[in-house]
């Protein structure tokens, strides 16, 4: 799914937007994180439960699939469900896992409409077999698109995918297969759910929280932030442009000191 790095130095034009004169003259990342935050209390503040926030929310991740592509953007990576989503109420957790089943099966057409490889990240076996089932068939069935390549993080979380991939790591140098002394930031990387894939350039968050909430942790260290108060069954195709000219208000430097 391409190689690493640090992908902003090869961005892409906007080809085409609907808001701000200068759009053809942006750089839009070559890879963008979202996470996904605000549904249920969007739906609070409707007087709607919070399972309808999740609906409209899904809904919305299939818009912005189609607008992320317009744009030109390569990558992109949502937070759909954390590692510590379990603790939720069981009435909000079944809604899930029945909208995950609901939305996997969807998901086949748009990775046809879009040419979008699809993966999931994060640990899968805790879902029921069903939803293994799906997001296996769901994978193989666009593994050889390269359009837009498209990660959904289920039950993940940074650190436990950290020590998953540190698990292996172990394993492969207590096996001789792996020499301690060569181990590098590649290495480490290429034991991450995310191997093979550069690392985010632009990261959104929604619903006004600021803080990474267990994402991306490595993934990130170089990455610029976006939060916006938008809610994201909200946050549309204006708002991920306005996201777009704020990163490109940004002076990428990687810890380098820019030339006067």
């Amino acid at each position: 799914m391409g190689g690493r790095g640090r992908a902003g130095k090869g961005s892409l034009s906007v080809r085409s937007a609907k808001r701000g004169e200068n759009m053809e003259n942006m750089k839009v990342p070559n890879h963008i994180a979202i996470i996904l935050d605000g549904n249920g209390r969007w739906a609070k503040a409707k007087g709607m439960p919070r399972g309808y926030g999740h609906i409209k929310g899904c809904a919305n991740l299939e818009s912005i699939c189609d607008d992320i592509k317009d744009l030109g953007v390569k990558y992109l990576t949502v937070y759909a469900f954390s590692t510590e989503n379990w603790k939720r109420s069981r009435e909000e957790v079944e809604g899930l896992m029945k909208l995950f089943r609901s939305y996997l099966k969807k998901c086949m057409k748009s990775a046809e409409k879009n040419h979008m490889r699809v993966k999931i990240i994060g640990d899968p076996t805790a879902f029921d077999q069903d939803i293994q089932d799906k997001i296996r068939k769901l994978e193989e069935f666009s593994k050889d698109y390269d359009e837009l390549y498209f990660q959904i993080a289920l039950n993940y979380g940074s650190r436990d995918e950290i020590t998953r991939g540190m698990r292996k790591l172990a394993q492969d140098v207590a096996e001789g297969s792996l020499n301690p002394q060569e181990i590098t930031e590649d290495t480490i990387s290429g034991y991450l759910d995310t191997a093979g894939v550069p690392d985010p350039d632009l990261l959104i968050r929604t619903s006004g929280e600021q803080r990474l909430s267990n994402f991306l942790m490595w993934q990130l260290a170089y990455t610029e932030f976006y939060f916006t108060d938008v809610a994201w069954p909200d946050f549309h195709k204006e708002d991920l442009i306005r996201a777009i000219e704020k990163y490109n208000g940004r002076d990428r430097r990687y810890g380098g000191v820019k030339e006067e």
